[in-house]
């Protein structure tokens, strides 16, 4: 089994008198009344995280690429590499911010100049750096006079 999954199911279970033990002064322990722990995250959970809050990472770079003109989407294999990435990085959710930053910086700048209106997908290559961000503009849709 896992280590964090070990370590989480050990957390789970821990009682006041535990706490105790630990070092916390039974008058503070006495005076929590619930004890709650936090299990490491996984691949879906932060895939949830840059997807599903209101003000989630991707939504917010879609908007951003809306203010320009572009429509911008990520495959369900990107995000799961950007999880995957973020979970190399043992830092939970906040690593989700700083590798989509990496990825997407680029490509942020270049947008005024391409042309309007795009479409952008982000695929599983392009977050593991197997294609350039370039191959994102998948195409450009041309309107007519």
């Amino acid at each position: 089994m896992d280590e964090k999954a070990d370590l989480t199911d050990v957390l789970e279970q821990a009682i006041p008198e535990d706490i105790i033990e630990f070092g916390m002064i039974p008058e503070m322990v006495g005076r929590l009344p619930v004890i709650a722990t936090l299990g490491a995250l996984d691949v879906d959970a932060l895939v949830d995280i840059l997807t599903k809050p209101r003000n989630a990472l991707c939504k917010q770079y879609q908007r951003f690429f809306e203010m320009d003109n572009a429509e911008l989407e990520f495959t369900q294999d990107a995000l799961q590499a950007l999880a995957s990435k973020a979970l190399t990085r043992d830092t939970g959710a906040r690593a989700l911010r700083a590798i989509t930053e990496e990825l997407m910086m680029d490509l942020m700048y270049q947008l005024p100049e391409e042309p309007k209106p795009g479409n952008y997908v982000i695929t599983r290559d392009i977050v593991e750096g197997r294609a350039s961000l370039a191959t994102a503009a998948r195409h450009i849709r041309k309107e007519s006079a």
